[in-house]
């Protein structure tokens, strides 16, 4: 749906056209140089079955690999390179229908904000800066499937409210956001910041630099950092990755590292491996290892076919468990038990 000048004509006109006709719609509203509103959305269902030490269980998850949601983007031109943006967003459960954060609708993201050749400022509820690399920059796995040991063993905080956000332009090969959130009033403790969280970013040709680092407060405040390399060729790219974290609810405290690599088999076929460990601060002595594997291929433009495959091996104390992106992981059945599963699935995108 897109919707320009007179937008509530538009939308209906655009609404009532449907198939080729609303791709038309769209493009007129581009040519004409006015606001367009797109409607666009994730569906990733998987099949899992995971034994945590105590026997095999198979479930069917919803966001394995990317969370399931629907969402409305906008882009309205206000002149001189400027326009204002906004985000709308949804997540839900492909497997259930329901809503992923229970009463409320907009639990991804709901914010409004200007883009220019300056950069771009965000305000109200988004995606934590760190959330963003961390879904595709540090690991094979885009940190989602059982197979990212990356996401199963580290922790960050993947949205903030209240938040005011600066994203840099790419100048000399470097970019970086920083954002602050404020207190929600009913919090009533402190300055009235909830915390801050920023990102630098430096690439040259196909190696990429990033660090990353989140301080939070208040009930279930932690403190995180994220950082890495990557580096590629035609058809290899391999990810170095490290992480630690103090704080959150329940607590976390640990510290690890990954390695990882994807080949491409064909233009719509990857295969990757990958090898994470974690020290838990938490626990006597102990930690933990992930070996992984994955394949994926692309149906059709829209459409991508996922398999995972790990072994997670906790050590003395250690609980990790495999888990995706919205997916919550089995316990493990005792400490330092080990954990290991399979998963079949597929994500469409509109």
């Amino acid at each position: 749906m897109t919707c320009g000048a007179g937008w509530v004509y538009r939308a209906v006109m655009c609404a009532s056209i449907g198939g080729a006709g609303l791709l038309t719609c769209m493009r007129v509203a581009a040519a004409e140089g006015e606001g367009v509103v797109t409607l666009y959305g994730v569906l990733d269902t998987s099949i899992e079955v995971t034994n945590p030490g105590s026997g095999w269980t198979p479930r069917l998850d919803s966001g394995a690999y990317r969370g399931s949601r629907v969402g409305l983007s906008g882009s309205e031109p206000i002149g001189a390179d400027t326009a204002v943006v906004f985000v709308l967003e949804n997540g839900f459960g492909s497997n259930d229908g329901t809503l992923q954060t229970p009463g409320v609708l907009f639990n991804r993201q709901a914010w409004i904000g200007t883009r220019s050749t300056w950069g771009e400022v965000r305000v109200g509820r988004q995606y934590s800066p760190l959330y963003i690399p961390f879904k595709g920059g540090l690991d094979a796995f885009g940190a989602g499937t059982i197979a990212s040991g990356l996401n199963n063993l580290s922790k960050i905080t993947p949205y903030a409210n209240n938040a005011i956000t600066y994203l840099s332009p790419f100048v000399a090969g470097f970019d970086g956001t920083v954002m602050f959130a404020t207190r929600d009033p009913s919090e009533n403790d402190g300055n009235g910041i909830d915390g801050y969280y920023v990102t630098a970013e430096y690439q040259i040709d196909t190696l990429k630099l990033l660090y990353a680092r989140q301080q939070t407060h208040g009930d279930g405040a932690l403190r995180a950092n994220l950082g890495g390399a990557t580096y590629g060729t035609e058809k290899i790219r391999v990810w170095l990755a490290f992480f630690n974290g103090e704080g959150g609810t329940p607590l976390y405290h640990g510290a690890g590292a990954s390695i990882s690599a994807q080949y491409s088999l064909s233009p719509h076929a990857r295969a990757a491996v990958g090898y994470a460990h974690v020290r838990d601060f938490t626990g006597t002595d102990a930690s933990a290892n992930q070996f992984s594997a994955a394949f994926e291929y692309d149906l059709s433009r829209a459409v991508l076919f996922y398999f995972s495959a790990a072994y997670l091996s906790n050590h003395n104390d250690a609980q990790f468990t495999l888990r995706g992106v919205n997916v919550t992981g089995l316990p493990p059945a005792y400490p330092g038990a080990p954990v290991k599963g399979v998963q079949l699935g597929l994500v469409e995108r509109f």
